[in-house]
């Protein structure tokens, strides 16, 4: 609200601004003016230092961009990999910085040296071979570099060796929540298919492959600290997109297909949680809310909890009305617990025999109570027909 209020007060200005232009020109009629619309070099000057206050501009509120919100970006990298991603990220955004810097400065520079002036003459050519090799080459050149140092990254990244000691996780996206499979003691996971999806197999999985036998299903991922973990991920109804953050890692989930990441964690959740600029960003989230719980409160309202930081699996397109609620927790363990955790679990297998189970005296009752009702009205029925029959012999 309070932006829009400063955007609308802004516009107000300009267009009180506006009108006294307006009224100024009203003011100057019957006064000599130069209506020949040709700049003069007093003009010409006024322009040219109205660029360079524009260029002062541009410099300073990116300077202030960089000190108010640098903070927000991703700190710590929690993958392998990660630190590969934030050094590409990082001579991008030097390189953007840099010819940004040198170019804007050039052509506000030569714009206010050769502006206007009645002494001077324009001087023209055709082309400029050397110009030509110099603004093609050196981008060219520089892009190259980037591109081949990108495609290193990636390579690195995305190439997992078909006999790496890995761990198999599909993720099931579907609108709005996430799903996880883990492949079990075999560590293959087994085949499924949408059209398979019913009662409890909200996956799909088919459980007549023997690979199927022993994967688990969760809501929550878990995964163990310095072990590759390879992701499998497929989506049950529109384009949706595994985003997470702190492990520098994303992938579009498509219908229809499988795609898939792969990376090893570097820090427990508890581990993350202790690193100083996350005490510090916690500290201040929580030191936001108190505050607004504060104001809630003293409205009737009920105060915010407490904020801990979580890993996270977000969804990264747009896929519905509900896609910003789209995410799942995401808790990086010690191997140790992570066995244990995955211990407790129950396999998908024994889930579906459990719900068949069940099933199948809420059937029997059923079954039984509809054929109690039956002998009940059958037994009333006669019973209504014999008074029938001795209320006709009565009468008679």
């Amino acid at each position: 609200m309070t932006s829009l209020l400063v955007i609308i007060v802004l516009v107000l200005l300009a267009v009180a601004l506006w009108q006294l232009t307006k009224i100024f020109d009203l003011t100057q009629v019957g006064s000599s003016s130069d209506d020949s619309q040709v700049a003069s070099d007093n003009d010409n000057n006024i322009q040219g230092y109205i660029m360079f206050g524009f260029l002062a501009f541009i410099y300073i509120f990116t300077i202030y961009g960089l000190l108010k919100w640098g903070g927000l970006a991703l700190h710590t990298p929690a993958s392998e990999h990660g630190l590969l991603v934030d050094n590409l990220m990082n001579i991008t955004w030097v390189l953007i910085f840099v010819v940004q810097f040198i170019t804007q400065g050039l052509l506000y520079w030569f714009s206010f040296k050769n502006r206007g002036n009645k002494d001077k003459k324009a001087l023209f050519f055709a082309d400029s071979n050397k110009l030509e090799a110099i603004w093609s080459i050196i981008p060219s050149v520089v892009l190259a570099c980037l591109i081949l140092y990108g495609l290193y990254a990636w390579n690195n990244i995305m190439f997992v060796d078909k006999d790496e000691d890995v761990i198999e996780i599909e993720l099931y996206a579907q609108q709005f929540k996430w799903t996880a499979r883990y492949a079990g003691n075999d560590n293959t996971l087994g085949k499924a298919n949408v059209r398979l999806i019913e009662g409890v197999n909200t996956l799909g999985v088919d459980m007549s492959d023997k690979n199927s036998e022993d994967d688990i299903v969760v809501s929550e991922l878990h995964i163990p600290k310095g072990k590759k973990v390879h992701f499998k991920m497929r989506s049950q109804d529109v384009l949706h997109s595994a985003y997470m953050p702190h492990f520098r890692a994303q992938m579009n989930c498509v219908p229809g297909m499988v795609t898939e990441f792969a990376f090893v964690p570097t820090y427990t959740t508890a581990e993350y949680r202790e690193l100083p600029f996350m005490v510090e960003k916690v500290a201040h989230i929580n030191k936001l809310r108190a505050e607004k719980s504060a104001e809630l409160v003293a409205k009737g309202g009920t105060a915010l909890d407490p904020y801990t930081f979580d890993y996270l699996l977000l969804c990264n397109k747009i896929c519905g009305a509900s896609h910003y609620n789209m995410q799942m927790k995401v808790v990086v363990d010690t191997p140790e617990d992570y066995k244990k955790w995955l211990s407790e679990k129950t396999t998908l297998a024994q889930d579906i025999k459990a719900a068949a189970a069940a099933e199948k005296p809420a059937a029997v009752e059923g079954a039984k109570t509809t054929t109690d009702s039956t002998v009940k009205d059958t037994v009333k029925a006669v019973i209504d027909t014999v008074k029938a029959a001795v209320a006709k012999v009565a009468m008679k």
